[in-house]
């Protein structure tokens, strides 16, 4: 099989995590690709494969030149929470021309409002139907890395040793969160799990999140004045509270952000949930603050109405890395091995590699070209997959 072939196959496999659920993986429908994956690791040829209580795969090749350096690859298995991963209908759009792409009838995308297209004319591209995620974050990364071995093995390339670990509910910030080390000794780690091919990623967002739950007070609304505490007002103020232009939409580049990522309510309860980022420690420890002073200031107002659970998600990597930039270094030897100008760019996002780097494995980011993650307008191109499968074969036969 082709990377293409390989993709469409794994897009077809619901893997959505759920972030409510305390099991892991978080959803038992994850487990049926870890479980492909293992066999089709079996069929390629490596020596050694398993997929662990917790659904991570992990599968060794071992090498066939002792004199090269081992290399591990990770990427997840799990899809976006924010739209739906099942019964996913990918099409093919040959050569494409830069023109505006229609999804349906109701959605349609164009290189003005994603200028990630501009960087995509004359590629083939997978595109939605416009009802679903496609599944590139990060099944492209699997299809990358998976064809990559194949090609090494079939081409009887020479190699160092060579682990694969495909992890569930990265999307939900669980990722590592069981991943055994002692499965993933290698010289140089890497998450495929990006988005820009000439990019390799070693900085990232510092994430926490943070739950309010609001409690009011309901009676009749005919005979309400002096009695009545609506949650849904107060849910309102909160959200009027934090500063309107340090959204997403907002942001970019190395700027953060506070992201109201879900809402529900009535007059008698209302919860928010929310995500908080900044790439600086500093300034991601003054968010925090910032959202623990309005609860406060709040709860002064009306009288302990408002309860806040917060936790660190993630940090950046970098502050891990203690300036250990040889894989890093090697990455970009290898994208310019095949024509690219490697970047290293602040990635407004977190992966697996970040607290696998934290846990000790230095693990930067390379991307997988898919673009638009997370949403309905989500894409990917042939060619750039096809290039990257390239530049992982390259980086494993440089000693």
């Amino acid at each position: 099989m082709s990377v293409t072939e390989k993709f469409l196959h794994y897009v077809s496999f619901d893997t959505q995590s759920d972030p409510e659920s305390t099991t892991a993986p978080s959803t038992e429908k994850q487990l049926v690709l870890a479980k492909e994956l293992e066999k089709e690791c079996k069929a390629l040829g490596f020596q050694k494969m398993m997929v662990d209580p917790h659904g991570i795969v992990y599968a060794t090749l071992e090498a066939n030149d002792e004199s090269l350096p081992s290399f591990g690859f990770c990427a997840h298995m799990d899809t976006a929470t924010e739209l739906s991963g099942k019964d996913i209908h990918p099409r093919i759009i040959e050569n494409y021309d830069g023109s505006t792409i229609v999804l349906n009838d109701q959605y349609q995308m164009d290189c003005k409002k994603y200028p990630a297209l501009s960087n995509c004319i004359g590629d083939d591209l997978i595109v939605t139907d416009g009802n679903t995620l496609l599944g590139g974050d990060d099944k492209a990364g699997i299809a990358i890395i998976m064809q990559a071995v194949d090609e090494m093995i079939k081409e009887n390339l020479p190699h160092g040793k060579i682990i694969v670990a495909f992890t569930p509910d990265e999307e939900v910030g669980r990722g590592t969160e069981n991943f055994d080390l002692e499965q993933f000794q290698v010289d140089f780690a890497y998450t495929v799990d990006g988005g820009r091919i000439d990019a390799i990623d070693y900085e990232n967002f510092n994430a926490a999140q943070a739950k309010i739950t609001i409690t009011g007070n309901t009676i009749h609304p005919g005979y309400a004045k002096d009695k009545m505490t609506n949650a849904c007002l107060l849910a309102h103020e909160l959200i009027e509270a934090f500063p309107k232009q340090e959204t997403p939409a907002h942001t970019e580049n190395r700027e953060g952000f506070y992201h109201l990522l879900e809402m529900e309510g009535t007059c008698e309860s209302a919860s928010l949930a929310y995500i908080i980022r900044d790439h600086d420690f500093e300034k991601f420890t003054a968010r925090k603050q910032f959202v623990q002073d309005v609860i406060n200031s709040l709860n002064q107002k009306y009288g302990d109405r408002f309860q806040l659970e917060m936790q660190d998600q993630y940090y950046n990597m970098a502050q891990f890395m203690h300036g250990d930039m040889r894989s890093v270094t090697r990455a970009k030897e290898a994208l310019a091995a095949c024509g690219l100008d490697p970047v290293s760019i602040p990635t407004r996002g977190g992966t697996d590699g970040a607290m696998l780097t934290e846990k000790g494995c230095i693990c930067p980011n390379f991307g997988t070209g898919s673009y638009n993650h997370h949403g309905r307008y989500e894409f990917c191109s042939i060619n750039q997959m096809e290039t990257m499968v390239q530049v992982l074969k390259t980086l494993m036969q440089k000693p």
